[in-house]
């Protein structure tokens, strides 16, 4: 979709369109205004302050960001975010004062030709467990699976030594090129085509985090996404794992304790004092590590799948996301 053809709402004067750079900061004021004011907040406009998600993911590709507008004035936004084979679907956040309008079915028919594409086999969100979210999403092919849980750790004593690791930034060249075909064995494994490059080299080229690697005898055991502190989408003081992934089979939750690790021991080396990991569910032992590790939920969403298959939420997989 272009500018030029740009769909609107029969009967309104609503459009949707590409959203452009000169557009972030209306669009970061609807997104905090629309999540804070849906969880109750009483200063909406305050919501996930000191953290970006708007700006971040506009620069990691303009192409899958989405505006809509009411003679002019910005009263939405909507984002896809591709990984190989799948594809995230969020945020979408409309003006409070545009909700039940027509604003988020338009921005929801703008990205969904991005599927194809993209050759996109498997799609997903999350979304508060509530019946008017998941009916909504289920009139485009979104259905419900698991809960999703977002959860949090104090780092107020030493991390544990963990086993050595490395990051993104610190390697060049064919080392970089290198490490990115790993992991993208690594979670061709885990699910056909799925594919992080994009999450890995845009964090980079931000500044706003770090890809860490754990290697042990047979190669690349693990990797973690991390977003560090203000600007990124951790926020202050916190790190977030947007993504981790291991080597699944014998001796994976040993893998999954030497990832975890190094998380904290990055997090830590920055002066982050809050480690912040979202796990479904279905992928029972990773859920379940995390919580024997001292994480405990502070949201729980659901997520919705297109189509209706658990892709890689499913027990025996160690992966670490939330689809925010």
């Amino acid at each position: 979709m272009t500018a030029a053809t740009a769909r609107s709402v029969a009967g309104t004067d609503i459009t949707v369109a590409p959203l452009e750079e000169g557009d972030l900061a209306a669009a970061d004021a609807v997104f905090r205004l629309a999540f804070g004011t849906a969880v109750g907040l009483r200063e909406p406009e305050r919501f996930a302050e000191g953290a970006e998600l708007v700006r971040t993911r506009w620069l990691a590709d303009p192409s899958c960001a989405f505006k809509a507008e009411c003679r002019g004035e910005l009263v939405g936004c909507a984002f896809v975010t591709r990984w190989g084979s799948c594809a995230l679907f969020g945020p979408l956040a409309v003006h409070p004062e545009r909700w039940d309008s027509g604003v988020g079915r338009l921005l929801w028919e703008a990205r969904l030709p991005l599927l194809d594409r993209w050759r996109i086999s498997h799609a997903a969100l999350f979304t508060r467990p509530e019946p008017k979210n998941v009916h909504l999403y289920q009139k485009f092919g979104f259905w419900p699976g698991f809960l999703t849980a977002l959860t949090a750790k104090q780092l107020d004593t030493a991390p544990r030594t963990a086993a050595p690791w490395r990051t993104f930034a610190e390697l060049s060249g064919d080392a970089r090129r290198g490490v990115i075909d790993d992991c993208r064995r690594l979670t061709d494994a885990v699910y056909p085509g799925l594919d992080l490059e994009r999450e890995i080299s845009t964090l980079d080229l931000q500044g706003i985090g770090d890809t860490i690697f754990v290697d042990d005898d047979a190669g690349l055991s693990g990797f973690a996404v991390c977003h560090a502190g203000t600007g990124s989408e951790a926020g202050p003081g916190a790190c977030y794992v947007k993504f981790a992934a291991i080597v699944a089979g014998r001796g994976a939750p040993r893998r999954f304790e030497r990832l975890l690790d190094a998380c904290e021991e990055y997090a830590a080396a920055r002066g982050l004092t809050r480690l912040v990991a979202g796990v479904n569910t279905g992928r029972h032992e990773a859920y379940r590590g995390l919580l024997d590790r001292g994480h405990r939920p502070f949201a729980l969403g659901v997520a919705m799948h297109r189509p209706n298959e658990p892709a890689y939420d499913r027990p025996g997989i160690y992966v670490l996301d939330d689809r925010r």
